[in-house]
């Protein structure tokens, strides 16, 4: 059976750089034989947290909330695909993040991070991993960090330069760590269901 990776972006900006990493991403997971797919955050488009999905009656949250609940509830594993933003999070992923809480349970989460710099996003990286640990996510140790991202990628979206060669030599790895955690996860919750 192929792992389902969801793999979560959210620049909302008109420029997005990240974008090309994420749709990267996808394809390459899809190349390993796994059944990836892109959530875009901005595309998604869901208001201000509010009312989280578990606060609406059943059967009565928006469609477009609907419809990602279940897609992270039936999903192996996840990759959250983190800009960095004045040292912090990008509050659009972030948002994203929030509307829900118990669909997150019992799977594995990676981080990769970028920025326009140096740092590679690695300042969002560290945030993000606490947040998804507290939202019930086991967080693999593999990271991926890929800096100067405007020259990371070729006008056809493939690795290009320094940082694109580097992300395609650690790509393996990062995919083979969370590949074994997604499978870990899976055969424990067809064996017995989770404690709570």
């Amino acid at each position: 059976m192929p792992d389902r990776v969801l793999i979560f972006y959210g620049s909302y900006r008109s420029d997005r750089q990240g974008i090309r990493l994420a749709e990267w991403l996808v394809r390459a997971f899809a190349e390993r034989g796994a059944s990836a797919e892109l959530i875009d955050a901005r595309a998604v488009d869901l208001p201000m947290l509010d009312r989280m999905y578990k606060e609406h009656p059943s059967g009565e949250a928006p469609p477009a909330l609907e419809a990602l609940a279940e897609k992270i509830r039936t999903a192996d594993a996840f990759v959250f695909v983190a800009g960095e933003y004045n040292w912090g999070v990008q509050p659009g992923l972030k948002n994203l993040t929030d509307h829900f809480l118990e669909e997150w349970y019992w799977r594995p989460a990676a981080i990769v991070s970028y920025s326009a710099g140096r740092f590679a996003g690695a300042r969002a990286g560290l945030a993000w991993h606490g947040i998804l640990s507290e939202m019930g996510m086991v967080v693999v140790s593999s990271t991926i960090a890929v800096g100067g991202i405007g020259h990371a990628f070729d006008a056809s979206g493939e690795p290009a330069g320094d940082n694109g060669a580097a992300l395609t030599r650690a790509f393996p790895r990062f995919a083979d760590d969370l590949g074994w955690w997604a499978q870990a996860a899976r055969a424990q919750r067809e064996r017995r269901d989770p404690p709570y």
